[in-house]
């Protein structure tokens, strides 16, 4: 069942995405912002519990929809499995702009290409050369794909279900609300939220990196994990943006000074959004790899994100074969 659920729900949002601006995140929206209002008093104990307040409800419905409709029918619990992954899963939420952009790109349109950058990450693109638009794309685009499908598989498989892959996207929402700047959230949210979907997102970023190896350049993948991953302030961005560029076989994050070893980029779930800043190390720079990105790189992104799905629906098909026939 869980193959035929992530199939039928792949095949569902091909023919009509759910949008960006939607009644399910306005519900998690919503939750979000009064568990802020009533616990947030700065002390990381009260954050854990407004996370709680706002993850768990939707965590436990998601559960206990989900044995109910399986005490009565089977073609029930699959249509909820469909239901929930339907509106977790993003795939063509991002996916419009990459293409978008690809086209504008290859009709010698940067200014078009720019405007659908800052439209999708927010990043300020005025006069931003084609190179960086495209290594901002790629950027935003593996970090998308991860989050919004690969991230929503792996919890899918985690014995709560349905349950696990609204915990995940929640978490993941959350953490990036209550990262935004305002100066009415005490930062002690963010933090909570950040480390809460750290933990949640450290085995699922693992397998996508390695997916992304599998199908893609593995040596070039395996030493920018390796040696590059730390360009980037967060670590798990940092695994999965390393390990994709490799397996394209280019460089992603921003030029390396002659005097710094790394360059650190602040995340955000809308994308990408980029603070930079250097840190001090005494260690020695690893050698790049790679080449600079290209527009032809972004038609090689899609090529190996379709073979990334492919290798994770095999060997859902042949875990759900085994638990089949055992």
């Amino acid at each position: 069942m869980t193959f035929v659920s992530i199939l039928l729900a792949l095949i569902a949002e091909q023919f009509r995405a759910l949008g960006r601006n939607n009644p399910i995140y306005d519900i998690v929206r919503v939750l979000g912002e009064r568990a802020e209002h009533a616990f947030d008093t700065g002390r990381p104990r009260d954050a854990a519990l407004a996370w709680l307040t706002a993850v768990l409800p939707l965590t436990l419905a998601a559960v206990l929809v989900h044995y109910l409709l399986a005490s009565i029918s089977v073609a029930l619990t699959l249509a909820w499995n469909v239901l929930l992954l339907y509106l977790t899963l993003g795939f063509r939420q991002f996916s419009h702009f990459f293409t978008d952009i690809h086209e504008a790109l290859n009709r010698d349109d940067p200014h078009t290409a720019r405007t659908l950058l800052h439209e999708w990450t927010g990043l300020d693109t005025v006069d931003m050369p084609v190179s960086e638009i495209v290594r901002h794309t790629l950027e935003a685009a593996i970090i998308a794909v991860h989050r919004h499908v690969f991230g929503v598989f792996f919890w899918f498989l985690v014995p709560i279900g349905p349950g696990g892959v609204v915990l995940y996207r929640t978490a993941e929402f959350l953490s990036r609300q209550w990262n935004q700047p305002s100066n009415e959230r005490s930062p002690a949210l963010g933090r909570f939220a950040s480390q809460a979907f750290y933990v949640l997102d450290w085995v699922p970023s693992r397998l996508t990196a390695i997916g992304f190896a599998i199908v893609g350049n593995f040596e070039d993948a395996v030493y920018a994990w390796r040696n590059h991953a730390r360009k980037w302030n967060d670590a798990i961005n940092g695994i999965l943006l390393a390990s994709g560029g490799g397996a394209l076989g280019v460089r992603l994050g921003a030029p390396l000074a002659e005097d710094d070893s790394s360059v650190m980029l602040r995340t955000s779930l809308a994308g990408v959004d980029y603070a930079p800043g250097m840190e001090d190390t005494a260690e020695p720079v690893p050698p790049e790899y790679g080449a600079d990105p290209g527009v032809r790189t972004l038609q090689s992104a899609v090529g190996l994100v379709w073979r990334a799905v492919i290798l994770w629906m095999l060997l859902l098909a042949m875990v759900s074969l085994a638990l089949w026939v055992g």
